[in-house]
Parts: structure tokens; sequence; C-alpha cells
């Protein structure tokens, strides 16, 4: 099951820092995995989606990442800290190892 956390608009200085001249919004969510424990995984793993609002088409990424942990609480702190730090789907697996998380 997939629960809305939060979502953001990447800081338009920011992209226009590296030439890009639309908006791009992240929305961040949690998936509760209710088999888990049958698989004996972790419960919680999280679900990014990037979403380019270019003029001439909208243009849409995702990234799933499921048995993270069983906590929580940890797996809320991290999607604040994607959230805060303006993670994308392409670069999450990346944060998510700096940060040492195991992946299933």
């Amino acid at each position: 099951m997939k629960t809305f956390f939060s979502s953001t608009f990447m800081n338009p200085k920011l992209l226009k820092e590296v030439g890009i001249h639309y908006p791009i919004q992240l929305a961040y969510y949690k998936i509760t995995n209710k088999e888990a424990e049958k698989q004996q995984k972790a419960k919680f793993g999280i679900y990014i989606v990037k979403t380019e609002y270019k003029k001439e088409s909208i243009r849409i990424e995702n990234k799933k990442i499921q048995y993270l942990t069983n906590d929580e609480t940890k797996i809320e702190k991290l999607l604040k800290i994607l959230k805060e730090s303006e993670v994308t789907p392409v670069a999450v697996e990346d944060v998510l190892s700096d940060f040492n998380v195991k992946f299933a």
C-alpha cells in the first residue's frame, strides 16, 4: 500500500543555474508491505515521483524501493530528509547508500 507523505517543487533558482527553465515537482510516498512478515522482509519502503512540467509535455519518472525497515518512525524520518534535500528518483539509491541503508 502506498501512502502520500509529502511533496515539494524543486528550487527554481537552482534549476535555472543548471539550465532548467520549467518547474519540477517531487512527491514522496511511504510504502507499507502487508505481506512482508510472511516473506521475512522489512515492512516499510519508499516511492518517489518526479514530474517535469515542460511547455510541450509532462514527463514523469519514479522509483520504488521496498523492504527498507520495520520501523515506521525511521522511514518517516528518511522521507523527510529526502524531501528536504530534494532527492530525485535517479539519485535515491546513492543517497540511501550514503546513509548505509540496506536494500532488500
